[in-house]
């Protein structure tokens, strides 16, 4: 996927080169040359102009726009071509004001207006759209890659301590900020422009009270807007000039998908991310939804192969991610990878939990007394503190408009690095629909179960991955029960084992336990792989001079927790998995 990148300058002697810089930084190999204007100057991407080529708009990303509203900008006598951003420049001449808010998909952009001489960075509403900028008395520089900043600005080349907190407390950087001090974030749903008479308007487009305060309806209203809606808003998702795949699993969202898409029979390759233990509960199940609708199934097995590139693989996820992913999103270049020779374009379920059912995905963690200084775990305690505060939203924004753009951006750019993502479940109708959710339905499943059984019966008698089916009788809700717990004794025999069980695990190691325990449900296991296959890395990343002399650390503590975990005696999966993603940040972002 390309990038977008450029400055806008206060003397424009102030940018020589410096787009140029940004660009080798990020490697985009379809760069085109930059494109200058007046004290701006802007690359990366070929523009997209009007007739009379005095709008221009740069555009990274994907949008889903509305069918009818691309045949009224042709009825109105504008010419463009179909299935790219063209039409952009034409709706904007259309729209005027109103032209972001009916932006809809996953994007960052630059509107260049020489009409009025201003240029205007933007963003969508949630956020994903990552924009990255640092703002000094030179001017504003902005790129959709972090590195390309720290490639410019020397001095942001270190560790922001606060942010550095966060990510390890909460997995993420929180409120726009990022892990480097002096390089920020935009946020969600930014409209800032600038003009040539050097006046800056910040700006947003959209506010989350807009949806908020919409009027609550009754759960039959709300379940016929939500079919009608997810039912007339998915051919956007499903319809691309590409080979498209469906990645499924034995949940329920991916089922949403294909209880409405109604593929032709081979149309739609499946394909299910599974682990080496055994074969899963989400792949079998999976198999299953695939086969009822007439479609291929294949498995992408995480395993020798995978460990085998680990090293290589945690470096790209933290190169691509700009270090907002741990060295776990490894996992996803991997099997996004591999799921691109199957069709090079992914759809999934993602986010329909988390839009659908309220599932909030990500909570401070305690952090180690023994492992980090007095002065780190202070900063960590604000970390915790400022999560909260933050949460004190209603959940649907706190989903929709800090988890989406905070903790689930750098997953989904890492995995769009290798495959093109396609989720109905961002779609701006259908989250500002489920604003309007009763109460009662915020967190359940019913309603998903209900959607899947009228679009396709067939699949609403598979049990999914937890057990579940709809309509559930007595015997279902005692296998549900099972499920659940078998997924939750899997956790706490792989990431979350307690110290004192990980002792005892290892004192009758020869059993090897985790071929009873793993794989069911999960199809990754780093816990086991420190210990096993990967404690050679591990020891040497961390063991070393420069990860020992980490200000935040206790370096006796550091080299005592390695040995403990790779010894099996402890679990300190959580830590490593932290301690290694900041080692490789220093070396690939800080000291490149």
């Amino acid at each position: 996927m390309g990038g977008i990148m450029g400055c806008v300058l206060r003397r424009p002697e102030n940018g020589v080169g410096a787009v140029e810089q940004m660009l080798e930084a990020t490697q985009i190999q379809s760069a085109a040359s930059p494109w200058r204007y007046r004290n701006a100057t802007i690359g990366a991407t070929a523009p997209f102009w009007n007739e009379r080529q005095d709008v221009g708009i740069w555009l990274c990303g994907e949008l889903f726009p509305d069918p009818a509203e691309i045949n009224e900008l042709r009825a109105r006598g504008h010419e463009f071509v179909t299935g790219d951003g063209s039409y952009l420049p034409h709706l904007y001449e259309e729209a005027g004001p109103s032209f972001f808010e009916r932006l809809n998909g996953r994007f960052s952009g630059v509107l260049a207006d020489l009409r009025n001489e201003t240029i205007t960075v933007f963003n969508d509403r949630f956020g994903l759209g990552r924009i990255y900028f640092v703002e000094n008395e030179r001017g504003f520089y902005f790129s959709s890659a972090a590195r390309s900043l720290l490639r410019i600005f020397p001095e942001t080349r270190q560790f922001d301590e606060r942010s550095v907190a966060e990510f390890c407390v909460c997995g993420c950087a929180l409120q726009n900020r990022t892990l480097y001090r002096g390089i920020s974030v935009l946020p969600n749903a930014a409209k800032w422009t600038f003009s040539a008479d050097r006046v800056v308007r910040k700006e947003t487009y959209f506010k989350p009270s807009e949806w908020e305060e919409q009027t609550t309806l009754d759960e039959e209203e709300y379940y016929h807007a939500l079919r009608d809606t997810f039912a007339a808003r998915l051919p956007r998702y499903t319809s691309t000039s590409q080979p498209i795949g469906m990645s499924l699993t034995g949940g329920l969202d991916g089922r949403m998908i294909m209880s409405w898409a109604n593929p032709e029979p081979g149309a739609l390759p499946c394909y299910t991310f599974g682990g080496t233990y055994r074969e899963s509960v989400d792949v079998a199940t999976a198999r299953r939804v695939a086969w009822a609708c007439q479609q291929t199934h294949s498995d992408i097995l995480i395993g020798p192969e995978f460990l085998a590139l680990f090293p290589k693989l945690a470096e790209e996820a933290i190169r691509v991610s700009d270090g907002a992913i741990d060295v776990t999103g490894s996992v996803e270049i991997f099997a996004n990878r591999k799921a691109h020779e199957i069709a090079p374009v992914r759809l999934t379920g993602s986010y329909g939990s988390e839009v659908l059912r309220g599932n909030i995905a990500f909570k401070p963690q305690p952090l180690s007394d023994k492992l980090f200084t007095d002065e780190f775990m202070r900063l960590g305690q604000a970390a915790a503190a400022t999560y909260t505060e933050e949460a004190k939203v209603p959940r649907q924004s706190f989903i929709a408009f800090k988890q989406v753009p905070w903790h689930h951006q750098a997953r989904l750019v890492v995995e769009e690095s290798e495959i093109g993502i396609r989720t109905p479940f961002l779609d701006n109708a259908l989250v500002r629909l489920t604003f309007r959710a009763p109460e009662t339905l915020l967190t359940s499943s019913a309603l998903s179960m209900r959607l899947i059984r009228e679009g396709n019966p067939e699949l609403a008698k598979i049990q999914t991955d937890r057990g579940a089916r709809y309509p559930a009788s007595f015997l279902d809700k005692i296998r549900a029960a099972f499920e659940q717990f078998r997924f939750k004794a899997e956790y706490v025999y792989d990431y979350g084992m307690p110290q004192w069980l990980a002792k005892l695990d290892h004192a009758i190691g020869r059993l090897r336990l985790e071929k009873l325990f793993l794989g069911r449900h999960k199809f990754y296991h780093f816990r086991v792989w420190y210990r096993d296959a990967l404690a050679p890395y591990v020891k040497e990343m961390l063991l070393d001079g420069q990860a020992r002399q980490s200000p935040f650390l206790r370096g006796k503590r550091l080299q005592q927790m390695v040995r403990d975990h790779t010894a099996g005696v402890a679990n300190y999966t959580s830590e490593i998995t932290q301690l290694l993603s900041l080692e490789l940040i220093q070396r690939q972002l800080l000291t490149k």
